[in-house]
């Protein structure tokens, strides 16, 4: 069954209040959407922490909304979104071994197959990540 042109299964959805404890949610949610599509959710779980995180810390002040969505596009590709109330695009830091954060992009970088930003009509902005899927009967 085909949702039009870019879905292959209809988007899952979960808005959040800008506040770190939220992020726990974003991974239950992740786990349970890919769960219910037969994919393993490891590495979906920590890309859409990162993503939440990024859009908590980085995008939004406390209480705003945070919307997390996850959908397959009909070439298959999974598809993580986090979307924020900053314009302000992400910027990949370079490496220092003594900060204590600043990694997330470059953790996204290594997971994902593709990454970027895209802006939502009027305020904020959608960061996104695409994965491979893997079924999880594939892991070993």
């Amino acid at each position: 069954m085909s949702l039009g042109k870019e879905y292959e299964v209809a988007p899952a959805t979960l808005v959040i209040k800008a506040r770190p404890e939220a992020v726990k949610q974003v991974r239950d949610f992740v786990g349970m959407v890919f769960g219910a599509w037969g994919l393993d959710d490891h590495v979906a779980r920590t890309v859409a922490s990162e993503l939440a995180t990024n859009a908590i810390q980085h995008g939004s002040r406390c209480g705003d909304p945070v919307v997390v969505r996850v959908f397959r596009r009909e070439d298959g590709c999974v598809v993580v979104e986090a979307w924020d109330c900053s314009d302000l695009r992400p910027v990949v830091r370079p490496p220092d071994l003594g900060a204590e954060g600043g990694r997330g992009l470059q953790l996204l970088e290594a997971l994902v197959s593709r990454w970027g930003t895209r802006p939502l009509d009027g305020r904020g902005k959608v960061v996104f990540a695409e994965l491979e899927p893997v079924a999880r009967d594939e892991i070993i």
